[in-house]
């Protein structure tokens, strides 16, 4: 044995200090001897033994986690009655390395803990060098780490399996790790093991996701028709309207883009069903519900085919998706600016808007930058829809998301919605008193919407919680610890407001960290693609999805200054496809506001480098405003369809249908 241990440190000395053969599962490991030296300064001549953390210590641990434990133990114990006669144990540890759960044999307990497969011991690779569990948490995938592939020479005898762990939002959350004292020499050997330790740690962290969602729909995505209901890959949290508010790991490695997700990442989290199935959403949730009908399958974007079951929220019987108004959305060319609905994640914010493409690309580098946001901009220039986006697009797209108009809560009641507060403090308040907004988006995304209206009191308390992160509810002697990510917002110049002493300076650069202004709807050239996103989704919302329309009510919509922004936009959308029913929507169609204003302004602005309509050949001259417009873009392009429509922020099939309509045809096929 000791001629084995100085073999064992020569071999890791020589390959971690100067590399070796570059081979598969090999490569991993030599890696991670040569970050053991170089990064962590470990010495495989200096073994250590196990580091075990006191009971204190360890508590701390455990209490991080303790609704996950719970839910982790179950499938563990399973587990190991599986593997317990071939003499293998269990360890749980946290994202640190640390053990927080441990099953095994108490006849073996004092070699068990000799060798840190034990209570409280510390995996960290940082302090044991190459093992299943540190070296599984720092590359985030599977790994047997079998013998000699230790690090530390005192490890060499333990066979160790370790799988990652994540929480429903994606991050690491810890490990499941299968070890033993002996094991067959050969590497062959756990090759068993390190599936059953893969298939436990899916069990235990869909099992956590369903626990996690058990208020919210879970549609549950399986490769066999006959397992769905109690083994699925993929599992999808969903809110009533359809939006992804939760992706299992699966689900984020076979529905992301090209299936090649890690699973760190939530690019799902936040976009409609409708945009990652190319199933239509209703016929999938009839035969979620009903498990019966001509469809027998879904298919991704990835053309991979799922059957469907659908588990429903607690408290709530499987027969009542009816209630769910699931929006099919069609599938468009993949392009930017029109990927999404204009509520959803950053890149449905925006068509070729110069100003909005740059707010968005800086949006992007700032999410999960810990900065807080200001957003300025007019009323209704969709200031909530940004910071919707910005949450949805982050790491905490699972956690609340908690908007607070802070000019349209009464000033005496403003105090108690923000901060709570405890039973008895008001007379005829809740007997249990009342947990405050800003402690309900703990760990979310606080959005504090027309913050120059808050009154001058509440912005020395607002500014001691965003300091402190600790909020003191009123009536109470201890505060409470929030974990927040606050955007703010405001039509108001906030620099003028601090000037003129109606806001605090303090404050408003503690908000501030960096200020993203959203153009006016009048400034903006990509209306075009305003107007046919929102005129979807309002059709959409009204049953109406074949609705469309008309050229004249289009160069309406884009003469109008629009006062109100994208809100009134909206509002004016809404009442002409539900003024038009299943008709075109005419001029005629549109608020009294919009159809006066097109009498009296301008012709529309014309995109960039188009000519007059005056200036265009005799053959245009017939052309509504409409037709000519998309005359333009097509020229401008060469007739390239794609082209065209990326310039006018709609999709291709439109630019086709309005072509048909207005009788354009393309010159090589007159």
């Amino acid at each position: 044995m000791p001629n084995l241990v100085s073999q064992h440190i020569d071999h890791v000395l020589s390959v971690g200090m100067l590399g070796g053969p570059a081979a598969g599962a090999e490569t991993l490991f030599q890696k991670s001897w040569s970050r053991c030296m170089k990064q962590h300064g470990l010495d495989p001549a200096r073994p250590s033994p196990a580091r075990i953390l006191p009971s204190t210590q360890l508590r701390e641990h455990q209490q991080r986690m303790e609704g996950f434990l719970r839910v982790a133990r179950a499938g563990m114990e399973e587990m190991y009655r599986r593997v317990a006669d071939l003499g293998y144990m269990l360890l749980l540890t946290d994202a640190d390395g640390v053990t927080v759960d441990y099953i095994g044999n108490p006849a073996t307990e004092p070699l068990l803990k000799a060798a840190g497969l034990y209570l409280g011991a510390d995996w960290n690779e940082a302090h044991a060098g190459t093992c299943g569990v540190g070296t599984c948490l720092i590359e985030q995938t599977p790994i047997t780490c079998h013998q000699t592939e230790h690090f530390d020479a005192t490890h060499i005898a333990l066979t160790c399996t370790s799988a990652p762990l994540f929480a429903p939002d994606g991050q690491l959350l810890g490990a499941l790790d299968v070890s033993a004292l002996r094991s067959p020499e050969a590497r062959e050997s756990q090759h068993l093991i390190l599936q059953m330790t893969k298939m436990y740690a899916q069990t235990i962290e869909d099992a956590n996701f369903v626990r996690h969602f058990a208020r919210h729909w879970i549609l549950r995505l399986g490769k066999s028709a006959g397992l769905v209901d109690v083994s699925s890959e993929v599992m999808l949290a969903l809110e009533e309207d359809g939006t992804i508010i939760g992706a299992n790991t699966g689900a984020r490695r076979r529905l992301g883009h090209g299936g090649a997700l890690r699973a760190t990442d939530s690019q799902l989290v936040g976009l409609n069903l409708s945009e990652v199935l190319d199933t239509p959403v209703d016929a999938v949730w009839a035969l979620a519900r009903s498990g019966a009908g001509e469809l027998r399958s879904v298919w991704s974007h990835q053309q991979e085919h799922f059957y469907p079951a659908l588990v429903p929220p607690r408290g709530r019987t499987a027969g009542g998706p009816e209630a769910i108004v699931l929006p099919q959305r069609p599938r468009r060319p993949a392009r930017a600016g029109d990927t999404r609905p204009i509520d959803g994640p950053l890149d449905g914010l925006a068509g070729s808007d110069p100003a909005m493409q740059r707010l968005i690309g800086q949006a992007k580098r700032l999410v999960d930058r810990n900065v807080n946001l200001l957003i300025q901009g007019e009323t209704g220039s969709g200031k909530e829809v940004l910071a919707r986006a910005l949450h949805g697009h982050s790491q905490r797209a699972a956690k609340p998301f908690v908007a607070v108009n802070c000019a349209s809560i009464p000033e005496s009641l403003i105090e108690s919605e923000l901060f709570g507060y405890t039973p008895g403090t008001f007379t005829g308040g809740r007997s249990k008193g009342m947990k405050g907004l800003i402690a309900q988006s703990d760990e979310g995304t606080l959005f504090l919407d027309e913050i120059g209206d808050m009154p001058l009191h509440l912005q020395t308390r607002l500014l001691r919680v965003l300091a402190e992160s600790e909020v003191l509810p009123l009536g109470a002697d201890q505060p409470i610890p929030v974990k927040l990510n606050v955007i703010a917002a405001s039509h108001r110049d906030l620099r003028r407001s601090v000037e003129q002493g109606h806001f605090r300076e303090d404050l408003f650069f503690r908000l501030a960290g960096t200020t993203l202004r959203l153009p006016p709807l009048r400034e903006r050239e990509d209306k075009l693609f305003l107007i046919e996103t929102l005129f979807d989704e309002e059709a959409r919302a009204q049953g109406l999805e074949a609705a469309e329309l008309s050229p004249e009510a289009v160069a309406a919509l884009l003469r109008h200054r629009w006062p109100g922004n994208v809100r009134e936009l909206r509002n004016a959308l809404r009442f002409a496809v539900a003024l038009s029913g299943d008709a075109p929507v005419t001029l005629d169609d549109l608020p009294g506001e919009v159809r006066e204003a097109d009498r009296t302004a301008p012709p529309p602005i014309a995109l960039a480098g188009a000519t007059a309509a005056s200036e265009q050949p005799a053959e245009a001259a017939g052309l509504s405003d409409g037709g000519q417009l998309l005359l333009q873009a097509l020229r401008r392009h060469k007739w390239c369809v794609t082209s065209a429509a990326q310039e006018l922020g709609i999709c291709r099939a439109t630019v086709y249908r309005q072509m048909k309509r207005h009788g354009i045809t393309p010159p090589n096929l007159l």
